[in-house]
């Protein structure tokens, strides 16, 4: 019996730079990506005080146009499509039709009848053959996979206003957080948005492929007097989880609806009709068993993804799902759904740590907030 072929990881369009730059490379979502440059400790830490960019080229782009696209996103996406103005983006989730995540999603509105889907690098054939499904039923909409068209770079932290105003006639200022304008950076036509995956103020750069090294090397030189660096997923993935933000695979999957995972502010709750809202309103309307909940290690020991939260005798009532040891504020902490009864903040929970009843605390999320004096 001959063992299946697995399909050869794809390469970003900055690879040679990332290898130039030492990067640690590694397989993720049939990609190979920066792990790290200088340490992930030390790349959290410059996005938290200074700035960080990050290649998020792996990210896929579905765009949806046609007469009838705003009622395609509106069918196909959890969250209000109709409320975005033209140069604004929501989060929002793609559901089945049991309410659970097929993937979380950031939806901007390109012009009246012209959305662009920004979905997670492991989903994108699946969402846009989704899409594409749901489509058959609307019509006068066209489903694209327009991926190889953008790279994708995103500079996050205090200091990212400051490093990208001046590669740009954008007024970056003037534009508030989840809208997007049309121009150049570097010379180099882009999208840029207010948006991104880190807690701190940032922009994320769609740019056409060949126009990525150029963007990339022009944001190092202008942030370097600042200490600008370049990070990897490895800071992404401690970044996102200290401002309490949910990893679709881990966090939030096809087993799990927004209303469990705390995120029923991305539901358009008076939207008639789109597929999963009958199960999310059931849930809603009864609540739901268990929660996602964030937690603080009361003692030594860090919470793995997978492992068991324990309560009373050693009964198992939840499973982790994302934990670190955080660099900013040097906690252990972690996501975990637990029954609705052990959410409440305050609540004392235990994690099995390899055979060891290791105490934590629930407390409200997220861990941390950037000061209200930084960015929007």
């Amino acid at each position: 019996m001959s063992n299946p072929v697995s399909a050869p990881l794809r390469t970003l369009p900055l690879d040679t730079l990332h290898r130039a730059a030492q990067a640690r490379m590694v397989p993720f979502a049939g990609w190979e990506m920066p792990l790290e440059y200088s340490g992930i400790t030390a790349e959290h830490m410059a996005v938290r005080t200074r700035a960080g960019i990050f290649d998020v080229s792996h990210m896929g782009q579905i765009e949806i146009a046609g007469r009838n696209a705003i009622a395609l996103v509106q069918q196909v996406s959890c969250n209000d499509a109709a409320a975005l103005a033209m140069g604004q983006a929501q989060y929002s989730g793609l559901l089945t039709p049991q309410g659970t995540f097929l993937d979380d999603v950031l939806v901007y509105r390109m012009a009246p009848s012209h959305f662009l889907v920004v979905a997670n690098a492991a989903n994108v054939a699946k969402v846009h053959g989704w899409i594409a499904e749901q489509a058959q039923t609307i019509g006068d909409a066209a489903v694209v996979d327009s991926s190889s068209r953008y790279a994708l770079i995103a500079i996050q932290g205090p200091a990212a206003l400051d490093t990208l105003q001046p590669l740009t006639a954008v007024d970056l200022d003037g534009l508030p957080y989840y809208r997007f304008a049309h121009g150049e950076v570097a010379s180099a036509r882009a999208l840029v948005s207010r948006t991104g995956y880190t807690g701190e103020d940032g922009f994320e750069i769609f740019v056409p492929p060949a126009m990525a090294a150029r963007v990339w090397q022009a944001l190092l030189e202008s942030g370097r007097d600042a200490g600008v660096i370049p990070c990897g997923l490895g800071a992404r993935d401690t970044l996102r989880l200290e401002a309490g933000m949910r990893l679709h695979g881990s966090d939030i999957n096809e087993s799990t609806t927004p209303v469990e995972a705390g995120l029923s502010w991305i539901v358009g709750w008076n939207k008639p009709s789109f597929v999963g809202r009958e199960r999310l309103t059931e849930q809603r309307a009864h609540g739901p068993s268990r929660i996602l909940v964030g937690f603080e290690m009361q003692e030594p020991g860090i919470a793995r993804h997978g492992y068991a939260v324990i309560a009373g005798s050693a009964e198992r009532i939840g499973v982790v799902t994302s934990g670190t040891q955080t660099p900013f504020l040097k906690k252990a902490i972690g996501l975990a759904y637990v029954p609705a009864a052990s959410a409440t903040p305050g609540t004392e929970i235990a994690i099995d740590i390899r055979g060891r009843a290791a105490r934590a605390r629930v407390v409200p999320r997220p861990f941390y907030r950037r000061p209200r004096t930084q960015g929007r």
